[in-house]
């Protein structure tokens, strides 16, 4: 499905992170909220899903590839700052036509689900791509150079509390429909994060699918030209009908 599409940039807030590229497609089968990853770290930012926002907006979905606070080398935790941003940009999109997916990578999936998760979001359906769920999980790895305590500005062990208000692992069900893509040749998100969060999902009572390809790794399933993605066009081309 070939589609036209604008892009116009909408702010949410004052600072220069609150932002978003809203791709409008003609008569759009829904509206897809697309949250980058990069661990969370401020040098990562949006132009990472804009193959991503081109693809979906040309079958028919209206993307907001969202931008959002992240954490700074000298900064004390930004999770506060960050999840209102998230939740903010979600609402100022509004699902006007179809249903209204948050789709998300790595860190980015860690927000898409947490987002879902949250009291009184219109959010439809989750794509997580190589998700990270487990941050307590991620904390104790001490994934890419401790990037949860530069998250939330303490360890797991310091505020168990505010990881698990954070997690997606913590807070099944989440009650929409889920596919979470996760390459079984990443090296920078463990595959375990996705098995052990579907397995707690579907025990949840979620309905949710699993697609782990063989040498797939963590950008593959960022990139709309690579076959991992017929999948999530399948899946997203079955909801958006």
């Amino acid at each position: 499905m070939a589609t036209t599409a604008s892009v116009e940039r909408k702010t949410y807030g004052e600072d220069d992170s609150q932002f978003l590229d809203l791709y409008s497609a003609n008569e759009p089968r829904g509206t897809v909220v697309s949250i980058h990853g990069g661990y969370w770290r401020h040098k990562y930012g949006l132009d990472l899903h804009v193959p991503i926002a081109s693809h979906l907006v040309a079958r028919g979905w209206t993307v907001a590839n969202i931008e959002y606070r992240r954490a700074k080398p000298d900064g004390d935790g930004v999770w506060d700052d960050m999840s209102s941003d998230v939740l903010a940009a979600i609402e100022i999109v509004g699902d006007d036509a179809g249903p209204l997916v948050a789709l998300g990578h790595s860190a980015g999936g860690q927000l898409a689900l947490w987002a879902a998760a949250q009291p009184n979001m219109a959010i439809d359906a989750v794509v997580a791509l190589a998700p990270v769920t487990d941050l307590f999980l991620a904390d104790g790895l001490e994934l890419s150079d401790h990037a949860t305590k530069a998250l939330m500005g303490s360890t797991a062990a310091e505020r168990p509390d505010l990881y698990a208000l954070a997690s997606p692992l913590h807070l099944l069900p989440i009650e929409i429909p889920q596919l979470v893509v996760h390459g079984r040749n990443d090296d920078d998100v463990p595959f375990e994060m996705s098995t052990d969060y579907v397995e707690a999902s579907e025990f949840a009572g979620d309905t949710i699918d699993f697609v782990d390809p063989k040498k797939v790794d963590h950008f593959h399933v960022i990139d709309p030209a690579h076959q991992v993605w017929r999948n999530v066009d399948s899946w997203l081309g079955e909801l958006g009908r």
